[in-house]
C-alpha cells in the first residue's frame, strides 16, 4: 500500500548543502510505488515556481522571495525573515496539503526552524508519526546559545519525535540529552563513492595541474574541501605551514563569509604564495583535485558526520582530521585508536604544530600511509555508498515509523 510522507526542510534544490542532498539521494532510491514524497521549503528565488517535482519529492515552496537572490540576500531584509516565519507558513502549507493528501507521517530535516514547523504540525495532528533527522554541524553548545529564549519549546522538537535518525554517534547523544526517550537510529550520510574514486587520464590530470601555477615540480599539495567559517579551521592549515618545508602547499576548495580573513593571514604568516583559494569548484570537478593533491585535511572544531572527509578516503587520499563530533565515527588514529585499524591520522583542535607533525608522518612513512589509505578506501566503498544508506532508511527508519 503506498505511504505517504510530507518533509519539512527550510532549504532544497537549487539551494544544496550536505541535508538537501541527504534528502535527493535517499528519496532518489527508494520506489514511487512504495512510498511517495511532499515537501514544504523556502522559496527565496521569485524565479523559482512555488510547486515543482524535483526528482522523487514533489516541492511545495513559502516564503518572501526576490528576483536571482545571492548568499548575502539571504540574511538582509526581507528575506532573512524567511527563516523564522518558516515554521508557521510551513505549519499551516502543511495542514491543506494534510487535508487532501492524508499523511502517513511527517519529516523533519534537523532540530531547528524546520524542527519547529513539524513540531507544530505535530501538535495539530498528533496521530501522525513524527521523524526528525539531526544532521547539525555546529558546536552543541552554540546552538544552544541561540535558542536559550525559546529553549523549552526547542526541546519539544526532540521530545514530540516519534523517531530520530542521526548520522552520527555524537549527535545521538545530543537528542538523548535532549531528552528523547524514543527509539533512536544510526544512519550516516553517505557519498557518491564511484564519482570519487574514479580513475582519471594522466593528461587529465596534469593539465589540471598546470591550471594551478603556482604548483612547481616536487610539491606537495594538502587540500580541503569546506565552507570557510571558523568551525572548519583553515586557519590551523595556514599556520601549520611554517612548521613545514616550503614544497608543502595548501589549496582551498570552498567560499564563505572567512575568506579575507584567511587571506589576510596567509599574508600575515607569510606563507601567501603557499596557499590558492579555488573558491567554489563544481562538485563533478572536485574528485580531479583530489586527485592532483597528496593530503586532504579538515582539521574541524565540529561536524555533524562530514562527507567531505569520506569523499576524499574514497578518492584515496590520506586524511587528516580532529575527531571532534561524528568524525569519531569513521577516523581511527593508529596511536589513539590501537583497537582498530587505522583510517586517517587525528590531531588535536587548534594545533598547527599537531597538524604539520601528521603531515610529516604521512610523508616520510609510505608504508604506513599506504595501508591507512587502503583501510579509509574500504571503510567508504563498504559503509557510506548511498545505495546502502538509502536501502537503511527505508527498511530501518521509514519502514519501522510507518508501522
Amino acid at each position: 500500500m503506498l505511504k505517504r510522507i510530507l518533509i519539512f526542510s527550510t532549504a532544497y534544490y537549487p539551494f544544496v548543502g550536505g541535508a538537501e542532498l541527504a534528502i535527493k539521494e535517499i528519496t532518489d532510491r527508494i520506489s514511487p510505488d512504495d512510498t511517495q514524497f511532499d515537501m514544504v521549503t523556502l522559496r527565496f528565488d521569485s524565479n523559482l515556481p512555488k510547486f515543482e517535482k524535483v526528482g522523487s519529492v514533489n516541492v511545495h515552496r513559502v516564503g518572501f522571495t526576490m528576483a536571482n537572490p545571492t548568499m548575502a540576500d539571504l540574511v538582509k531584509f526581507p528575506l532573512k525573515l524567511n527563516k523564522l516565519l518558516f515554521p508557521f507558513l510551513a505549519c499551516h502549507k502543511a495542514s491543506r496539503l494534510h487535508k487532501k493528501n492524508h499523511y502517513d507521517a511527517t519529516w523533519a530535516m534537523m532540530a531547528a526552524f524546520a524542527g519547529f514547523g513539524a513540531m507544530f504540525f505535530k501538535l495539530r495532528h498528533p496521530k501522525i508519526p513524527y521523524l526528525l533527522t539531526l544532521q547539525e554541524g555546529d558546536p552543541i553548545p552554540e546552538i544552544k546559545k541561540k535558542v536559550r529564549l525559546v529553549y523549552p519549546l526547542f526541546s519539544r522538537i526532540f521530545t514530540k519525535a516519534n523517531m530520530i535518525q542521526v548520522i552520527s554517534t555524537y549527535l545521538g547523544k545530543w537528542a538523548r540529552d535532549m531528552g528523547f526517550k524514543g527509539p533512536l537510529e544510526l544512519v550516516p550520510n553517505a557519498v557518491n563513492t564511484a564519482h570519487f574514486s574514479q580513475e582519471y587520464s594522466k593528461e587529465e590530470l596534469s593539465e589540471l595541474k598546470k591550471m594551478e601555477s603556482f604548483l612547481q615540480a616536487g610539491d606537495k599539495i594538502m587540500i580541503t574541501t569546506s565552507r570557510l567559517v571558523k568551525k572548519n579551521a583553515a586557519d590551523d592549515v595556514i599556520k601549520s605551514l611554517k612548521y613545514l618545508p616550503k614544497n608543502v602547499k595548501f589549496v582551498v576548495l570552498g567560499n564563505g563569509p572567512d575568506l579575507k580573513m584567511l587571506q589576510n593571514l596567509a599574508k600575515d604568516e607569510g606563507v601567501a604564495e603557499r596557499v590558492n583559494f579555488l573558491g567554489l569548484v563544481d562538485h563533478k570537478e572536485m574528485p580531479k583535485y583530489l586527485k592532483i593533491s597528496d593530503i586532504f585535511i579538515r582539521p574541524s572544531l565540529s561536524e555533524g558526520f562530514g562527507n567531505s572527509f569520506v569523499e576524499a578516503m574514497a578518492a584515496g587520499l590520506p586524511v587528516i582530521a580532529t575527531q571532534e563530533g561524528g568524525i569519531a565515527d569513521f577516523l581511527f588514529d593508529s596511536e589513539r585508536n590501537p583497537d582498530k585499524e587505522p583510517t586517517g591520522w587525528a590531531v588535536d583542535p587548534r594545533d598547527p604544530e599537531g597538524i604539520a607533525k601528521a603531515v610529516k608522518k604521512i610523508l616520510n612513512n609510505p608504508e604506513q600511509t599506504a595501508k591507512t589509505i587502503a583501510n579509509a578506501k574500504k571503510l567508504a566503498l563498504e559503509k557510506y555508498d548511498w545505495n546502502l544508506i538509502a536501502r537503511d532508511m527505508h527498511e530501518k527508519v521509514f519502514g519501522k515509523i510507518l508501522k
